[in-house]
């Protein structure tokens, strides 16, 4: 199996990074459908942590065709991107949509996922630079 992530550490700071993917998500494609705050979450519950927010974005075309050859791709969307910060650093995270195709082999979805993986990444590896 296709390792299920994807990481790069950026220089930037976290907001700038968050910024960076929605700016770069939207400009390839994909809406930027909700942002969780999962550190203001958690702190409302009693619960300290460092920053770190998970970006849900999607793209029409390429979910319409996922579902349609099975719907419950559907528990793998939208695409998660996570922005967070770890021992000082700042990294930006996403799962690798072409692992999908590895859940469901019978829905031939492969070269779909590996259009998305490679546009997702680039979204990742964009933003994270500079």
């Amino acid at each position: 199996m296709e390792k299920f992530d994807y990481t790069v550490e950026t220089k930037k700071s976290f907001d700038d990074a968050v910024a960076a993917v929605e700016a770069k998500s939207r400009e390839k494609g994909f809406g930027v459908l909700h942002v969780h705050d999962v550190k203001a979450t958690l702190a409302a519950k009693g619960f300290d942590r460092e920053p770190l927010k998970i970006i849900e974005i999607c793209n029409a075309k390429y979910a319409h065709q996922v579902l349609a050859k099975d719907i419950k791709i559907s528990l793998m969307l939208p695409c998660p991107i996570s922005v967070y910060r770890e021992g000082g650093k700042t990294f930006i995270s996403t799962l690798r949509p072409k692992v999908i195709s590895d859940f469901y082999p019978q829905a031939g979805i492969e070269a779909i996922a590996a259009e998305v993986d490679r546009t997702v990444l680039a979204i990742v590896d964009e933003a994270g630079q500079g």
